[in-house]
């Protein structure tokens, strides 16, 4: 692949680093992060203006029609300010989904909303225990003319803000994503708070009414669709995260002066420093590997898996090196390193950390092997 952006692709990136960089400073999100919702609505409000909640959305319902690849851009940007909207919520787990899955009464029904930014959308990927979206817990039996669903979802990601939620369960003839309403009868969700202080309510089905997203019989499909721009929209959010830690990282250690010299021109802080900055571009590339073969079509499980340990082994080291390189400084809660910290370890984690990806990665290895 070539690696350089096209010009559309600059504008794109441009766009988003004006309106993040422009709209949130370390105090702003300190402000949101004590809301009950925890969600930047003036900002989410400006993204959408900018049709940047639409931009890899189908034109047939107000979007731009762009790809993977332009979605990770504007995810970097906010990786870069830590900015709480739930952007890869609503829309690299939700709307993608229902843009290529959903009929076309679920698309007209909620993607015009998001492109508008007046709908929210999410989907319950982590499990319970095994944390392998490929598995899900929750089961689905028919029930008449409707699919009744019951089981337990963790950490669903903006869930209390989303007029549908998208959730994978068991039937009797395999797994398929149904589309739930969150303030429906049966449903129930339990605030939960992340590590990057975001709100995640745990899903809880007791007899829930679903909605199956287009055919039941492609669910399987639709899930291994679903979680893999999931996982390159995390190592998208990583990237900016890494880089942003790294950036205070270098201004600190060339301010902060030991012995008579800056901190950056001892030789353990500049290896300290040129590995994050090594780690970081690691992830990025690997990322914008994964993310151009998702656009092009082609068979791409294993660059993903390969972007996501990256984005969770290299990028807790990256964050960790960052807030090291800070000293005691590091450790303050009210210094904006600490947040990096926070959101690299919650995307590490996310839907499978390091060693869960190399497992998942040799079992596709050993599979095409045979």
């Amino acid at each position: 692949m070539d690696f350089l952006l096209s010009d559309e692709q600059l504008a794109v990136r441009d766009l988003a680093e004006q309106i993040f960089q422009g709209s949130v400073s370390p105090e702003r999100v300190k402000a949101i992060e004590a809301t009950e919702d925890r969600v930047d609505r003036d900002l989410w409000k400006t993204l959408a203006d900018a049709n940047l909640l639409g931009l890899c959305l189908p034109e047939d319902v107000g979007g731009s029609g762009l790809g993977m690849s332009e979605l990770c851009l504007i995810l970097e940007q906010q990786g870069r300010v830590v900015a709480p909207v739930p952007l890869w919520a609503t829309v690299a787990l939700g709307a993608l989904a229902l843009a290529e899955w959903g009929s076309p009464e679920q698309r007209q029904a909620w993607l015009p909303g998001v492109v508008a930014g007046d709908t929210m959308l999410t989907a319950a990927l982590a499990e319970p225990g095994t944390n392998d979206p490929r598995r899900p817990a929750v089961l689905a039996a028919p029930d008449g003319p409707r699919w009744r669903l019951d089981g337990v979802q963790l950490a669903v990601p903006a869930a209390h803000l989303a007029a549908r939620v998208l959730v994978p369960a068991r039937t009797d003839t395999g797994v398929a994503v149904f589309l739930v309403d969150p303030q429906g009868s049966g449903v129930s969700l339990e605030r939960a708070v992340t590590t990057n202080r975001e709100v995640h309510p745990h899903l809880h089905l007791d007899g829930a009414a679903g909605e199956p997203l287009g055919s039941v019989d492609a669910g399987g499909r639709a899930l291994a669709w679903m979680i893999e721009r999931a996982l390159v929209g995390l190592c998208a959010l990583q990237v900016g995260v890494g880089e942003a830690a790294i950036r205070l990282a270098a201004e600190y250690t060339s301010q902060r002066v030991q012995f008579g010299k800056p901190l950056s021109t001892f030789q353990g802080v500049a290896l300290r420093a040129a590995d994050g900055y090594i780690q970081t571009e690691a992830i990025r590339v690997t990322m914008q590997q994964a993310a151009w073969r998702l656009d092009a079509g082609r068979e791409a499980t294993r660059d993903v898996l390969v972007a996501k340990w990256w984005a969770s082994d290299g990028g807790q080291r990256v964050v960790h090196n960052a807030q090291h390189l800070h000293g005691g400084l590091g450790a303050d809660v009210d210094y904006p390193v600490h947040r990096y910290f926070l959101w690299g370890k919650q995307i590490e984690d996310t839907l499978g950390g390091a060693s869960a990806q190399l497992a998942r990665l040799g079992e596709t290895l050993a599979g095409a092997a045979r």
